[in-house]
């Protein structure tokens, strides 16, 4: 029985600057115990699309995904951004191995409904192989996941990063108990955008309302902790916001039942 599972998430941002890429790899490969790593996509497929002259569209922030956007980010995201996280990490002595939803048929999802807004071949997920994930864990693999699922009937889906972070999360959660640690540029959700030593240590179910009420918590962080929030209610342990430079010196938001 394994006595935790650690699932981690990291953003363009740090896919897009190989150093920080390097150094994070690093510390992720010294967390001790399974783990499981999620990856964004970051810029490269949006400058790729250009150079293809693919028209690249967003609405409140979220990529419309075409077939010629979806065989870009499935390029990008699965092939090449997956592999390269993957070769970082054996080169740090972690056996990585590099899927998206379709491998082994980890992780199943749907077509988005084209009401009110048809976001083209984006999926929401239906369900994670907890016993896939198992076998991979016990066999010493540390599985690295892209955000490029599938419906199962042949189709290739475009999914939020942080959702399929979430539902790995819970996935993982039956098999042991799991922390979600979600890594973006700042140390955890913060009172004052401007003060980085302003990192609020805890969010609750209760806390919550009145920091999005006062605009403390706004924008794209309103979704990243209402999915933690839901993660936690759903089986996760804790979930966890902070710096992916700062790993290791316990310095974030931690968002708990």
């Amino acid at each position: 029985m394994m006595e935790k599972i650690t699932v981690m998430k990291i953003g363009g941002n740090v896919i897009d600057n190989p150093e920080a890429l390097k150094a994070f790899l690093a510390e992720f490969a010294a967390i001790e115990g399974p783990k499981i790593l999620v990856h964004g996509g970051g810029k490269l497929a949006t400058r790729l699309a250009e150079r293809l002259e693919l028209k690249v569209r967003m609405v409140d922030g979220r990529r419309i995904t075409d077939k010629g956007t979806l065989d870009v980010v499935t390029m990008v995201y699965a092939g090449l951004v997956n592999k390269q996280v993957v070769a970082g990490l054996q080169a740090v002595g972690c056996n990585a191995i590099g899927l998206s939803g379709a491998d082994g048929n980890a992780v199943t999802a749907h077509r988005r409904a084209p009401q009110p807004i048809d976001y083209g071949f984006v999926g929401d997920i239906d369900r994670v192989d907890s016993a896939l994930l198992q076998r991979l864990l016990e066999g010493g693999l540390v599985p690295v996941f892209s955000a490029i699922m599938h419906d199962g009937h042949g189709t290739l889906l475009n999914c939020n990063a942080d959702s399929v972070a979430s539902a790995v999360a819970l996935g993982a959660a039956a098999v042991a108990p799991t922390d979600l640690v979600f890594c973006f540029e700042k140390s955890g959700v913060l009172r004052d955008p401007e003060d980085e030593g302003s990192v609020i240590p805890e969010i609750t179910a209760d806390s919550y309302p009145p920091l999005k009420a006062d605009g403390t918590v706004s924008k794209g962080m309103i979704p990243k902790i209402e999915n933690a929030l839901k993660a936690v209610e759903q089986g996760v342990r804790s979930v966890t916001i902070r710096s992916s430079a700062h790993l290791a010196d316990g310095i974030g938001t931690v968002i708990r039942k």
